[in-house]
């Protein structure tokens, strides 16, 4: 099998651009990938926002195929895009690998990375491709603002209800389930939950669903990429307000609590504090809740903080990037 160095840079980058090519919903490209740069029109305000996953930190090889890791950093960045009431137009993508990375796990990557791009209706507007240590994605994505203000994280104010647009503990479950089996735990545990071994391969939230809070008038807003106490914090922040939740009515994803039971673990915490579904979480004013979407508490007057169940969040956390894994 020939590696990443055998073949070359510009031979891949050939290759990338052949399959970025076809494909994708927008229609506002001038040129795209394949050049020095894109060039494209946009309809609106434009809406930027870059993630960067990295090898070992967060994704295995040997518990996501490549082609899911592709497509999970697509995810992971246009989700932000979906955030801010944007309509996600297309990426630029970075891989970095090491010259002795197979030819044919850099081409999953990106298949992966092209074919998300494209279920978001967006296209691949080219990227870069460097030697590293590590196997690192970095996406940048674009997006725009139709008709609609961009929903900031400082909107929220006393008197909103809190919803989110989806179940949340998916990926969190799944994460566990794939650790206790590397730990001993009966391999059937993933086959039992397949769908959360899935939900932390590769999220599939609707992204769309920003839009739809924007023109329901959503008030602030942003994605679950980090726990869901993690996002009340920054937004209590970002606001200036108290914001309480009830862990009873944070909607959890489907077989979530028979997971927990299986391995002892409340999966409330995996709901409230796991992350990475990039489900939105948004205040709106009371009865502007768009429908699909579920209230789990509000925006009260007091002191700037975040609150679950009457209590502050304290040691309840979710991801910190600069913490061991």
């Amino acid at each position: 099998m020939k590696t990443v160095g055998e073949v070359g840079e510009r031979a891949l980058i050939a290759l990338f651009t052949q399959a970025a090519g076809a494909g994708g919903g927008a229609t506002d490209v001038v040129i795209g990938s394949g050049d020095d740069a894109a060039v494209f029109v946009p309809a609106g305000p434009v809406v930027v926002s870059t993630d960067t996953a990295v090898s070992g930190r967060h994704f295995r090889f040997d518990w996501s195929s490549p082609r899911q890791i592709g497509a999970r950093a697509v995810v992971q960045s246009a989700a932000d895009i979906g955030a801010m009431g944007g309509q996600l137009t297309g990426v630029v993508v970075s891989i970095g690998c090491p010259p002795s990375t197979p030819v044919d796990r850099v081409l999953e990557i990106n298949a992966g990375i092209v074919a998300q791009t494209h279920r978001f209706g967006a296209r691949v507007f080219g990227g870069d491709l460097v030697s590293s240590s590590d196997v690192v994605l970095t996406v940048t994505s674009l997006g725009v603002l139709a008709d609609t203000e961009a929903i900031a994280l400082s909107g929220a104010r006393p008197g909103d209800v809190l919803a989110v647009s989806g179940p949340l503990g998916g990926p969190a479950g799944g994460l566990a389930a794939l650790a206790a089996v590397e730990h001993g735990a009966d391999p059937a545990l993933l086959t039992r939950h397949a769908s959360l071994v899935e939900a932390y391969r590769l999220p599939q939230p609707d992204i769309g669903q920003g839009r739809v809070a924007a023109v329901a008038g959503a008030h602030a807003m942003t994605d679950v990429s980090d726990g869901l106490v993690e996002e009340m914090i920054t937004l209590a922040a970002a606001s200036e307000v108290r914001i309480e939740v009830a862990a009873a009515a944070v909607p959890q994803a489907p077989g979530l609590a028979e997971l927990g039971a299986a391995l002892g673990v409340d999966s409330v915490r995996w709901a409230v504090a796991g992350g990475e579904e990039h489900e939105l979480l948004a205040a709106f004013a009371p009865g502007a809740v768009p429908a699909g979407w579920t209230v789990v508490g509000g925006v009260v007057d007091g002191p700037v903080d975040a609150f679950l169940d009457g209590e502050p969040v304290g040691d309840i956390r979710g991801w910190q990037s600069f913490t061991a894994t």
